[in-house]
């Protein structure tokens, strides 16, 4: 928890401007809203099914991101030369869905948030053999430093060892594939395109495996579950002015209080205390990942005025 409060500290020194200071507010907005968002599908995976919860969530997604698709036209707002990537990105979020739901079920929630936030480690490594990026040896060692905080939250052969951890870091790995892909689609298509397409292909392709389970939901299910597909929506469009709005070294380190939310809430509506492994296996993972993020930025600090220097000569 300490780790967490100095990184958010450091994180809130490097703030300059207001235009980086809206971004993270963003940024803690879409961790308060996923953080919640776990809440609610904690309380309905109680009595329903992972798939039909996660049915719940691409439709009423779908259903709050109508009126941006109607506003845009249809024609527009699926218009797309890649429907291949559309669809295995789609592919890979519903896995890495389906996952983190059936994790946060059975599995205290901040044990599950620091899970997710493997995912860089997991975008390094997809990146390197589906995009040949070249990835220098401080990031391999940070990368593998990260993966040692993984192995300690999961404790995989020890006492404390809950199989269900293992769906949230399978989760994590969808993400990253996710990431990777919507970087190729973003080269092409907008934001509401990428959009459109996933909360259509979800709903479809969840609506299956919903129907054979399914469970009737009470009437402050159907609640729980719009609320659900409501937050989710609104977090990841926080997510999206975050960046947009502020420098993305700036703001993303904001994403980390997201353990603080999870814990909190698991502490005090679900009795679920972490303990000392999963809180310093997730401060190694978030001490990685910061790492290679500020590498990685000074890196291209660097290449920009080496870049400038060569055109000045020119």
């Amino acid at each position: 928890m300490r780790a967490v409060m100095s990184v958010l500290s450091s994180a809130r020194e490097r703030l300059a401007g207001s235009a980086n200071l809206r971004g993270a507010s963003w940024m803690l907005v879409s961790a308060i809203g996923f953080s919640t968002m776990a809440v609610l599908v904690k309380i309905a995976g109680e009595t329903l099914p992972a798939a039909q919860v996660a049915f719940f969530r691409c439709v009423f997604g779908l259903a709050f991101l109508l009126p941006a698709i109607l506003r845009a036209g249809p024609r527009a707002a699926f218009a797309t030369t890649r429907p291949a990537l559309h669809i295995a990105r789609g592919t890979v979020g519903v896995t890495a869905m389906l996952c983190f739901f059936i994790a946060i079920a059975s599995a205290p929630l901040a044990d599950v948030t620091a899970l997710t936030f493997a995912k860089p480690l997991f975008v390094i490594l997809l990146a390197t053999l589906f995009l040949g990026e070249v990835v220098r040896w401080r990031r391999w060692t940070a990368t593998a430093v990260g993966f040692l905080g993984v192995v300690v939250m999961v404790r995989p052969g020890g006492d404390g060892f809950d199989p269900n951890t293992l769906y949230a870091v399978f989760g994590a790995a969808c993400v990253a594939g996710a990431v990777i892909l919507v970087k190729q689609i973003a080269k092409t298509d907008g934001h509401l395109t990428t959009l459109a397409w996933f909360a259509v292909f979800s709903s479809l392709v969840t609506c299956g495996p919903a129907a054979m389970v399914w469970v009737p939901p009470s009437p402050t299910l159907w609640v729980v579950c719009a609320g659900i597909g409501l937050i989710g929506v609104a977090s990841q469009s926080a997510i999206v002015s975050a960046f947009r709005t502020g420098e993305a070294t700036a703001v993303a380190p904001f994403d980390y209080s997201r353990i603080l939310f999870a814990t909190t809430f698991g502490v005090l509506l679900f009795d679920e205390w972490p303990d000392g492994w999963t809180l310093a296996g997730a401060a190694v993972v978030i001490a990685a990942t910061i790492y290679i993020a500020r590498r990685e930025a000074a890196l291209g600090k660097k290449d920009d005025g080496e870049a400038q220097a060569v055109t000045r000569k020119l």
